[in-house]
């Protein structure tokens, strides 16, 4: 039998099968994942440069991953509700957070957020990398149009995003890839960012050191959006 799933280059995200949902998608990319035992995810440096300056309140970080940006928010007076599809990497950085000794600063929430997101709004929204080949772009624009509504009044919305692929990737990515990148405008539109209602305090492309796994360096095109609810 040919095989005509998509071939993904080394170094990116695999292909969805025909039967994954979003759960079994992240819980299986995340399984694959080897760590060592005292291993604690980073956190973006671009989220700390964005929220260094900002006041700690109450924070929701969508699609947490290994929970390095929860971990670091709990560490500088935050106190953060975490959410993820994959309960495998739930269960993962609520781990590190334990012996991060922020544990008890961070609610672990499970969910597609296709479908839920968790009660309540927030003084910081953040939303790092949220790019998933197992969504759509009319799923991935429903995501972001809730969480917007999440944002407290005078709270923030930190979007960091790729918007283009690391310069050592040799091959052509593949549409499910490529499809994930779109520049800050479109999340604008997708967040309903009217004037008025929200006010735009960043909105730039930063082009940072990228590494690929066999060690290959170059650079990659990240966009960051930090938008403010004014009320």
């Amino acid at each position: 039998m040919t095989d005509t799933s998509p071939k993904r280059p080394r170094g990116t995200m695999p292909a969805p099968a025909p039967t994954d949902t979003a759960k079994t998608y992240w819980d299986g990319f995340h399984q694959s994942v080897r760590t060592p035992a005292d291993w604690v995810a980073r956190p973006n440096p671009l989220l700390v440069d964005e929220v260094s300056g900002l006041q700690a309140g109450t924070a929701l970080d969508l699609g947490c991953g290994a929970g390095g940006d929860a971990i670091w928010l709990a560490q500088n007076g935050w106190r953060v509700t975490a959410v993820d599809v994959s309960a495998a990497v739930l269960a993962k950085a609520a781990t590190a957070a334990a012996r991060a000794g922020v544990g008890d600063r961070i609610d672990w929430q499970e969910h597609d957020l296709t479908r839920s997101l968790p009660a309540g709004t927030f003084g910081l929204v953040t939303a790092q990398y949220l790019h998933s080949p197992i969504a759509g772009a009319a799923e991935r624009e429903a995501v972001f149009a809730s969480a917007a509504t999440t944002v407290a009044p005078g709270g923030t919305f930190l979007v960091i995003s790729h918007v283009g692929f690391p310069t050592w990737l040799s091959e052509q990515p593949p549409d499910y890839l490529t499809d994930q990148l779109v520049p800050n405008s479109v999340i604008l539109d997708w967040v309903r960012a009217t004037p008025g209602t929200w006010t735009v305090d960043v909105d730039k492309v930063v082009t940072r050191d990228s590494t690929g796994p066999a060690g290959e360096t170059g650079t990659a095109d990240d966009a960051v959006l930090r938008i403010r609810r004014l009320h």
